[in-house]
């Protein structure tokens, strides 16, 4: 057991802000779809507050993400990347993930931005 956690969290760290992303674009795209259908515009979705909650849950998942690659990359600093696994690895994915993790959560809310700032739907 004592060797899932890091695993875990390597992975999570190395994942979870693309994930998030991921999730917040398809569910996003699928939220802005269903407001312009006249089939479901009954629905009576607000997109601008969908938009608002996929931002807010993508950057809080990014940021555990970046906590956890941060996390992984402090309990790995005293060796370099390309030593023995399983060590060497994480402490390779972790550098990947810090650096990835703050590119996926600008995306994340250039993403949300753009969303509320452009609708291209305006039923009547």
């Amino acid at each position: 057991m004592r060797q899932l956690r890091p695993e875990l969290m390597q992975w999570y760290g190395l994942f979870g802000a693309a994930l998030a992303w991921s999730a917040q674009l398809v569910v996003g795209w699928g939220v802005a779809y269903a407001d312009c259908t006249a089939a479901s515009r009954h629905w009576g979705l607000d997109v601008v507050t969908w938009e608002i909650v996929l931002m807010a849950v993508g950057v809080t998942l990014a940021v555990l993400a970046e906590a956890a690659a941060i996390n992984v990359l402090l309990a790995t600093r005293q060796l370099d990347y390309d030593d023995v696994p399983p060590l060497g690895r994480r402490h390779f994915f972790a550098y990947a993930a810090a650096l990835g993790n703050v590119l996926f959560t600008a995306a994340i809310l250039l993403n949300g931005i753009g969303a509320l700032a452009n609708v291209t739907c305006r039923p009547a």
